[in-house]
């Protein structure tokens, strides 16, 4: 199938998903060449439902201990739930960026969160994302000024160098593979020269990177 995606027909008994826990393995990417004793290191503490193929990587920096100092200091929380798809694995190979076909994602915020990012852009305060997936969201469903609705879909927005944020004021994100749509949002979002001199610094100082790398906040 295009984009090397396949489809697969299962014949079982019993319940699908008990089934697939009992014999399925949890989906990492290509660079994790162990397999994980514990799936709870490749998961976010705050994560709620099934159905991601992989997980938000940034959101792995935070701690129950750490999410409970961000709200000591006043800082809302707002949540949104994302189903990560296959393709963030699957780096860019066009020429022309614009030609690049970017995975769909499914994506529902409730009404309460979206109140939280509305109040926070009101009152001149910064909403800042986790994740690159987070930022997405956001900006799909942003209007012109930047504020949010209760919504459920899905989204294959496409942000490279050029785009214009509405909702976004910071991304807390992780270091990124090259030639991925990943890296281009950053390099949207904080200027490609400014993220290329990020790179260089932390090649020279042997961060790590991608899934269980060093996070970056950029804003």
């Amino acid at each position: 199938m295009p984009g090397g995606t396949r489809k697969v027909e299962f014949h079982y008994e019993g319940i699908f998903n008990e089934i697939l826990d009992k014999i399925g393995l949890m989906p990492l990417p290509p660079y994790i060449h162990e397999e994980l004793k514990d799936n709870t290191r490749y998961q976010t503490v705050y994560a709620k439902y099934n159905g991601s193929a992989a997980a938000p990587t940034a959101g792995l920096h935070f701690t129950p201990e750490l999410l409970k100092q961000i709200e000591k200091k006043g800082i809302k929380i707002a949540n949104v739930t994302l189903h990560v798809g296959i393709g963030t694995f699957r780096p860019v190979k066009v020429e022309d960026v614009e030609t690049h076909k970017m995975h769909s994602e499914h994506f529902y915020i409730k009404e309460e969160d979206a109140k939280k990012i509305n109040e926070t852009k009101k009152n001149g305060k910064r909403v800042i994302a986790v994740g690159t997936t987070s930022c997405r969201v956001l900006e799909t469903i942003a209007n012109e000024e930047g504020l949010v609705q209760e919504t459920e879909s899905d989204t294959n927005i496409f942000i490279y160098p050029g785009y214009k944020f509405k909702c976004l004021d910071g991304l807390i994100t992780n270091f990124h593979l090259p030639q991925s749509t990943l890296l281009m949002l950053v390099s949207a979002f904080a200027n490609k020269e400014f993220i290329l001199k990020a790179y260089e610094e932390a090649v020279k100082e042997k961060y790590r990177f991608f899934s269980f790398g060093d996070a970056m906040l950029i804003k």
